[in-house]
């Protein structure tokens, strides 16, 4: 019967040593992959004296993840806060300064977001359902967003046709779902709402002038007064949508 050397012996033996701690490793790993900076009741004692003024410094901060549902953070600088799958349903954010940062997949339903700025954010598959977003600035991705029933009514999300040093910076709601949405007398212009589900949605008097709609399903939308001109609608659904009044691309008319 032939022996194993005991050098062989030994880098067996390291091996198995090296994989017994693979499960501890991917454990960490996985463990750092969400852990926030602060916890939700860290946050709560920085909002007890925060004013506009001095707010909490959440500036940057790494909440991944974090519970902040329900609380009011109107006193809080989240400017570049990384809120990946975060919870803030419910929250009052209401006026801040979103801009730069990171929420894919993070839980905002019903919350306030009223006369909030949201440039340069990645919102994909985030869940907007339910907010009220009136007075709103947002130039952002939110492709594959939730965003049914919310309010965005009255808001400015059209491209700024006067800042664009970096190319045309857009709002994209791409496969977003925006069913029963009020969005009547907001601005939209240029940008991209391709395979959109906006069925049964306001958008009364809305500007969507060169919008790209291809694919959309805008059935019992009420698009009167809405300006679709230069608009894409190619394989959109308009079935059983109100156009009274509406301007329509050529070749609609």
């Amino acid at each position: 019967m032939n022996k194993i050397s005991p050098l062989l012996y030994n880098e067996v033996s390291i091996l198995n040593m090296k994989l017994s701690f693979l499960p501890i490793v991917f454990l960490l790993f996985s463990a750092n992959a969400f852990c926030a900076d602060l916890t939700r009741e860290q946050v709560i004692e920085l909002l007890k004296n925060a004013t506009k003024e001095n707010p909490a410094n959440l500036r940057k901060k790494d909440l991944k993840g974090i519970d902040l549902s329900g609380l009011d953070l109107r006193n809080a600088n989240l400017w570049g806060a990384d809120l990946r799958k975060a919870n803030l349903s419910r929250s009052n954010l209401e006026g801040l300064i979103l801009d730069l940062t990171v929420m894919t997949g993070t839980n905002l339903k019903g919350a306030n977001l009223k006369n909030v700025s949201i440039f340069g954010v990645y919102l994909k598959g985030a869940d907007l359902s339910d907010t009220d977003l009136r007075g709103s600035r947002v130039i952002a991705t939110l492709d594959k967003a939730n965003l049914t029933n919310a309010n965005i009514t009255n808001v400015d999300w059209g491209a700024d046709m006067k800042n664009q040093p970096m190319g045309l910076m857009r709002v994209t709601m791409n496969n977003a779902n925006l069913t029963g949405a009020n969005l009547s007398g907001s601005s939209f212009s240029r940008g991209l709402m391709r395979f959109a589900k906006l069925n049964n949605a306001n958008l009364r008097n809305a500007n969507l002038y060169r919008v790209d709609l291809r694919g959309a399903d805008l059935s019992g939308a009420d698009l009167s007064g809405a300006d679709l001109s230069e608009a894409k609608l190619e394989s959109a659904n308009l079935t059983g949508a109100k156009l009274d009044g509406a301007k329509l691309p050529e070749g609609m008319k």
